[in-house]
């Protein structure tokens, strides 16, 4: 087990977690569409969490993961509400697509989190603890804000199907982009882990196979690219000390 070391000074955190804020929300910026980024940045979960980082009396590492760790859960509570509000919104047809993307998403996040321990494992340093912790964080937040938008929409008609993903050129650039850091975090990862990968994204192919018919192509887009980001920044970390 990996032993966490308080973080050697409130100078030397506020440099990594302006890195990490400046990542996270750039990949929210990214990755979601605009309406989605303006609820984010206004929630309440973010400002509390925005607020115990910049605490003194967190600004150790463990101090610092608990501030994530709480708002994981508090956003997991906004998940769950969201999945029950959004339920008895959908025709019957419809809310079948959607338990059945629910479902997949639920075992994708369990998979991943034997990834990422995987992973995280194989590095050392206080920073890498705050990078796990983000990134146990993002993908329950990212849910919540889907399934909120979701919940909102449930009177409109459903989004246009997306095309097959060969025959739309974003999408399958994105798989390309996908498949090339796939490689680059097998070929790094220790041969005993490599398993682990492969559950993952097997997990995470189910997950985007189930949830394609609820989207649009954007919102398909959405879910490749930060599933890119996600082994691209993992690829990036794997072995480091």
């Amino acid at each position: 087990m990996r032993r966490l070391k308080s973080w050697p000074g409130v100078a030397s955190w506020r440099r990594v977690a302006g890195a990490l804020a400046v990542a996270s929300a750039a990949l929210v910026g990214v990755l979601s569409p605009p309406a989605h980024a303006e609820v984010a940045a206004a929630d309440p979960i973010d400002a509390s969490m925005r607020s115990c980082l910049a605490r003194s009396d967190m600004s150790t590492t463990v101090g610092q993961v608990q501030c994530m760790d709480n708002a994981r859960i508090a956003w997991k509570a906004a998940l769950d509400s969201a999945w029950q509000q959004l339920q008895p919104k959908l025709p019957a047809a419809r809310r079948k697509l959607w338990e059945k993307s629910q479902t997949s998403w639920l075992a994708s996040r369990e998979a991943e989190k034997q990834l990422l321990a995987a992973v995280f494992a194989t590095t050392r340093g206080s920073m890498y603890v705050l990078a796990e912790a983000d990134m146990q964080l993002q993908p329950v937040r990212d849910r919540a804000l889907a399934l909120r938008a979701a919940m909102a929409q449930a009177g409109s008609p459903p989004p246009r199907r997306p095309r097959a993903c060969r025959a739309d050129a974003q999408c399958e650039h994105a798989m390309f982009d996908l498949n090339r850091y796939y490689r680059r975090l097998q070929s790094k990862m220790p041969a005993h882990s490599r398993p682990t990968l492969v559950r993952a994204q097997r997990a995470w192919n189910a997950y985007l196979t189930a949830t394609t018919p609820v989207v649009d192509e954007r919102g398909r887009i959405d879910i490749i690219g930060a599933r890119v980001a996600t082994l691209k920044r993992l690829s990036e970390t794997v072995g480091n000390d």
